[in-house]
């Protein structure tokens, strides 16, 4: 990984700047080519200049958090990946009723300090590898709720610089998605329950039974396909007898038939390909067509 900390069209810029830096250390699949530049703005200010230089110059810009729920390309990005990793864009700060939390923190943390602290309405996102920002755009859940749930405002900055606070429900949260688009979300208020001693209990037990039913141990990149209406995607593509298939470096976790998980050698058109083979397969036999949950590049 090159460590070049300097870009002449971004002098002036409050933040770190790194060139050619590799996708694959970024993301948890392990897979991707080198991004032109990455980017950690200092602040606000920082990030809406960052922004607006990408407007006026054509430079394809996109934003990175944890790294979980993304497909990078074999060939990187020639363009700004942003990443919100400054002390100020993390920040996390609880008050009666619930929280504030910047889009750079990141979710697991966040929900076991929540449910430590006796808050409940997190529990449900136990285990889920995700920022605070990733996590809003897509809406990010599991069987138990949704953190659109104990959303009550997010406050997005657009890519001319311009900043909003909007309530939750302008959000217009559905199954993995929202209404952020091509803003990037700065910082989002949960409104939380009050203390409580089944917090941490409940919080625990999720994340047991995550941690029982998931190859979290394996590069993977969470669930590949949404859920269908009414039934499991997971449970779909097991039902094909698709646990254990293979392309390449990439198959189908047999823990669980709607992750996929890498090896070393394993390259994004090999995941690309395998998703392929698991959509026709269960588009064929079950007449269902999946739609991918993981973010493709």
């Amino acid at each position: 990984m090159s460590g070049r900390w300097h870009a002449d069209w971004l002098s002036g810029f409050n933040g770190r700047v790194r060139t050619d830096v590799l996708l694959a250390d970024l993301t948890w699949l392990r897979l991707g080519g080198p991004v032109r530049w990455l980017v950690a703005p200092a602040d606000v200010e920082s990030l809406a200049q960052v922004l607006r230089r990408c407007r006026e110059m054509d430079v394809p810009c996109r934003v990175l958090g944890a790294g979980a729920n993304v497909l990078a390309p074999d060939g990187g990005f020639d363009g700004v990946v942003i990443q919100l990793t400054d002390r100020e864009m993390r920040r996390v700060e609880f008050h009666e009723g619930g929280a504030t939390a910047g889009a750079g923190a990141e979710l697991i943390p966040l929900c076991s300090r929540s449910a430590r602290k006796g808050f409940s309405g997190l529990e449900p996102l136990a285990g889920v590898p995700a920022t605070v920002g990733g996590a809003i755009r897509m809406n990010a859940g599991g069987r138990y709720g949704q953190i659109s749930d104990v959303v009550s405002a997010v406050t997005l900055i657009d890519r001319d610089g311009r900043i909003e606070t909007v309530c939750g429900e302008a959000m217009r949260f559905g199954y993995r998605s929202s209404a952020v688009g091509s803003r990037i979300v700065l910082s989002v208020e949960l409104s939380l329950g009050p203390h409580s001693p089944e917090a941490w209990r409940r919080y625990v037990e999720i994340w047991n039974e995550k941690k029982s039913a998931q190859p979290i141990k394996c590069s993977s990149a969470g669930c590949v396909f949404k859920n269908p209406s009414g039934v499991s995607a997971g449970a779909l593509i097991d039902a094909c007898g698709l646990k254990g298939a293979s392309v390449g470096g990439a198959s189908v976790s047999s823990d669980h038939a709607n992750f996929v998980v890498t090896t070393r050698g394993a390259t994004s058109e090999d995941v690309l390909r395998l998703m392929d083979r698991v959509r026709e397969a269960v588009a064929r036999r079950r007449g269902i067509c999946l739609e991918p949950e993981i973010d493709i590049w």
